[in-house]
């Protein structure tokens, strides 16, 4: 099945010169999509997109430039700022506005001269989250992940016996999903030591996650299940996401029914979302390892076998209060390839989630769960690099580490590149650790 088409032509450029750096995040084949407004005073909300070093006000955009018959009509939602409604127009609608922005912003568009004047400085702007989230599923895709964590706790059988046949998930918090450079608080809450009994206090053994968010675009109504072959028109968009876990909270808590306290505290997002469509030239076969089970029939379908995975990859950064005090950069923790980390595809938790009749709603999130890479160093959290807190982490300049302490700031990133295409990036999200209340 051919997924590309004109607007992922690695020869294509865009009269915004920046957009045409090689390497940069947001070239004019990805054109992310974020909710924004300018950061002085109370202007309205609208949607913009990422197109290198700027971003194109698409309320603006929707004023000073004429659109094609039908993409105007497309357009209000979003210049808005009403996310959600654009998604629910589903996969044609955000097919066509992709394509009419292309063209947009191609060198040579004769919309240039008015979209220029639509264009604005992305430090000039504060964000939100695009829309509200009803509902935060996380799941557990990371099979590497799964088996380092398993073997701390459980060295003779690391892996659970229904990993490979049900992708495990647990319901998570919406209303601590936070955006891009929100400050994360250090929770306070139960745990258990050496001693007797439990005490209550701030966490010890903060860390983070190093996952993607997927964005619900379009949902099902209750009762309904979504079959693989619709699953993928379900999805919007990927963003990269932190999953802040308290272990020595989540340890104590965790049996019988899971992670609470320990998880719904913060969770972190990116605020631009980059699209299924823009992903297109990344999307590769999905395979399991040799010996593995092959999925149950209502997690197959050829289309996924073809191309359900995506060869993007992940990073997990941070910078200590005390680096920032001298200027140093922040120093890489983990990467992964997801082809490698991720055991489950989008489609595939998009169809389990919906197997039972549940009803996922427009903007609802879906966490991928911590993606480790199969080597040392690789570990999408500081539980694994530092083999369950024993052994710290050398930092630049004589810092180690085995958790977070506050003023730490974590960030996460992801992108995608591959031979025969343009790198396209989804942007960072950030967060900063402050002292518990």
């Amino acid at each position: 099945m051919l997924l590309t088409d004109s607007t992922h032509d690695p020869a294509l450029t865009s009269w915004v010169e920046s957009a045409n750096a090689p390497g940069h995040d947001f070239p004019i084949q990805n054109l992310p999509l974020a909710r924004l407004r300018p950061a002085s005073g109370d202007e309205p909300w609208r949607a913009g997109v990422a197109i290198g070093d700027h971003v194109l006000d698409l309320k603006l955009a929707l004023e000073q430039s004429p659109w094609g018959d039908g993409i105007e009509a497309l357009l209000e939602p979003l210049a808005a700022g009403d996310a959600a409604a654009f998604m629910a127009l589903g996969a044609r609608a955000w097919k066509l506005v992709r394509e009419a922005l292309s063209m947009a912003l191609a060198e040579g568009s004769e919309q240039a001269p008015f979209l220029e004047l639509c264009l604005l400085e992305p430090h000039r702007l504060e964000y939100s989250l695009p829309c509200r989230i009803g509902d935060y599923t996380d799941f557990y895709t990371g099979i590497h992940h799964a088996r380092t964590v398993g073997a701390l706790f459980r060295p003779d059988s690391p892996l659970l016996p229904n990993y490979p046949w049900v992708p495990i998930g647990y319901h998570g918090r919406a209303s601590s999903v936070v955006v891009e450079g929100a400050a994360v608080r250090r929770p306070c809450g139960q745990s258990k030591g050496e001693a007797s009994e439990p005490v209550f206090g701030p966490s010890r053994r903060l860390d983070y996650e190093l996952e993607l968010g997927l964005w619900i675009g379009a949902g099902n109504e209750l009762g309904e299940r979504v079959d693989m072959a619709a699953a993928e028109a379900r999805l919007f968009g990927l963003t990269p996401l932190n999953d802040w876990s308290a272990r020595d909270i989540q340890a104590w808590e965790y049996q019988p029914l899971g992670p609470f306290l320990s998880k719904s505290f913060a969770t972190s997002v990116s605020p631009w979302i980059v699209t299924f469509d823009a992903l297109a030239p990344f999307r590769r076969p999905s395979r399991r390892p040799e010996g593995e089970p092959q999925p149950l029939p209502y997690l197959d379908s050829v289309r996924n076998r073809e191309s359900g995975a995506i060869d993007m990859h992940v990073e997990a950064w941070l910078q200590t209060a005390r680096m920032k005090k001298t200027r140093e950069p922040p120093v890489r923790l983990s990467h992964a390839n997801v082809l490698e980390a991720a055991y489950w595809t989008p489609a595939q938790l998009v169809a389990h989630h919906t197997s039972n009749g549940c009803n996922l709603q427009v903007g609802d999130l879906l966490g991928t769960g911590t993606l480790s890479g199969p080597q040392p160093g690789q570990g999408g959290s500081l539980l694994e690099l530092s083999g369950g807190g024993k052994v710290p982490l050398q930092l630049p300049g004589g810092e180690r580490r085995t958790f977070l302490e506050d003023g730490d700031t974590v960030t996460i990133k992801a992108y995608c590149e591959a031979p025969g295409a343009v790198r396209i990036g989804l942007g960072s999200v950030s967060g900063t650790i402050e002292a518990a209340r």
